[in-house]
């Protein structure tokens, strides 16, 4: 794993502004390499000044060091080796001078002027020195080789140090873009996990109410149709022992229903659930992984509710078995039955199956009425019951409160509109509109 830039700060482990102590113990050695040169190179410089031999060199020794401070202030370390060229002397001073100057961040036109300026002084000096030399008759040669040597030697003490400080500079730029990059794709990996577990917690929390909302839809209206028929036959046993048989079979029919749509709901969640493997204790989950289980949750919401489930035919039947538990139920269709998304018809279903449950719960004996109006880019439907008479059994069916709540997740997740609430007269009225696409 990479460090961000707050590992590198805490991780410095040298004195001052070195970040490592090898790196100070190299800036000190070649400090003290430079000072022993240029405090030897002070001694011809004292005699030819005409100034006192110890002076020379504890300047010398002075300007030497000064390449202690090379990576803090490189500016300052090539000014003094331009400005002890002339005595000639820092050597060593110049060369390290300019390539710590090349490899740090300065502007690129304060470093060519620098080594401009350090190669022009190198230049005049070596051109004065050998002209000199020649003049005293120590060196015989043509009056070409001069230029040419002096050109030479300043090209050769200038150049290679400031182009390999330019090549170390540029790699270690590159490495420290390279590196915050890897640290920024770090956080937006670890920001990425994050949102697809998130994802992955709204996906299973859908999961969760979805199932638990058909699992009311399913249970709660055969429970209820069961409840009021078993009232019903122990009110007419002994009374109508035919109508009780009847009622008797009624309720098994019932139950069976509940059970077969109880199964084939278990079945979905079974066939989902083989589909998740145990994952070893401590072991890592890839961020693709994540967000494919993310999406995957999230997908199974839409690919079962587009399952095989009830639908507007059934309405009928529906109302039927309402009819048969003592409820007057007049049903009205404006229109033709149509051919609609599995969900569409679905979830009109499920809403005038709940709405005939809470009468059953809330308005026994009711008269309720039932209007469909099936179009071409939608479904209107409408349940509305007249107050309670009383006359119907009353079979103490508990409520959870969640009808309701039910019916309008279902409408709005398909971009309909659900309305519901008492009407003038002392009854409830539910009404839905749900498009068609």
């Amino acid at each position: 794993m990479t460090t961000v830039g707050e590992d590198h700060v805490t991780a410095r482990g040298g004195p001052w502004w070195w970040e490592r102590r090898r790196s100070a113990v190299l800036d000190v050695g070649l400090a003290a390499v430079s000072a022993l040169e240029c405090g030897v190179e002070g001694v011809p410089f004292a005699w030819e000044a005409g100034i006192p031999v110890p002076v020379g060199v504890l300047f010398g020794l002075a300007a030497g060091s000064v390449l202690l401070v090379r990576r803090r202030w490189p500016i300052a370390v090539v000014l003094v080796a331009i400005a002890v060229t002339p005595a000639a002397m820092g050597f060593l001073l110049g060369i390290v001078g300019l390539y710590s100057l090349a490899a740090s961040d300065l502007p690129r036109r304060i470093i060519g002027s620098l080594a401009g300026m350090q190669s022009v002084g190198v230049l005049i000096v070596m051109f004065v020195r050998m002209r000199q030399d020649v003049a005293r008759g120590d060196a015989d040669v043509g009056d070409w080789l001069v230029p040419f040597a002096s050109v030479t030697m300043a090209l050769g003490v200038t150049a290679p140090p400031v182009l390999l400080g330019l090549y170390v500079g540029a790699r270690r730029r590159l490495m420290e873009s390279l590196r915050e990059r890897a640290d920024s794709l770090e956080r937006e990996l670890q920001l990425l996990a994050e949102r697809a577990e998130e994802r992955a917690e709204w996906a299973r929390g859908e999961e969760r109410t979805r199932i638990a909302r058909e699992m009311h839809d399913v249970v709660a209206h055969r429970v209820s149709l069961m409840v009021v028929h078993a009232a019903a036959l122990q009110a007419v046993a002994r009374k109508d022992p035919e109508k009780a048989v009847r009622n008797a079979a009624l309720v098994g029919d019932m139950g069976r229903q509940a059970l077969t749509e109880l199964r084939e709901m278990l079945g979905v969640l079974r066939a989902g659930g083989d589909a998740v493997r145990p994952r070893p204790e401590g072991a890592s989950v890839p961020l693709a992984a994540v967000g494919a289980a993310a999406a995957a949750a999230a997908s199974r919401v839409v690919v079962e509710e587009s399952a095989e489930g009830p639908s507007l035919a059934e309405i009928d039947e529906l109302v039927g078995q309402s009819a048969a538990a003592g409820v007057v139920v007049d049903l009205s269709v404006e229109g033709e039955y149509r051919s609609y998304a599995p969900e569409v018809e679905a979830t009109a279903y499920r809403v005038v199956q709940e709405a005939l449950t809470n009468v059953h719960k809330h308005a026994a004996g009711a008269k309720t009425y039932v209007r469909l109006a099936p179009r071409v880019s939608e479904i209107a439907m409408q349940v509305e019951n007249e107050p309670p008479s009383g006359v119907g059994s009353s079979a103490g069916l508990p409520s959870g409160g969640n009808g309701l709540v039910g019916m309008r997740e279902r409408v709005s997740a398909l971009g309909g509109v659900f309305v519901s609430g008492p009407t003038d007269a002392g009854g409830f009225r539910v009404s839905a509109v749900i498009p068609a696409s």
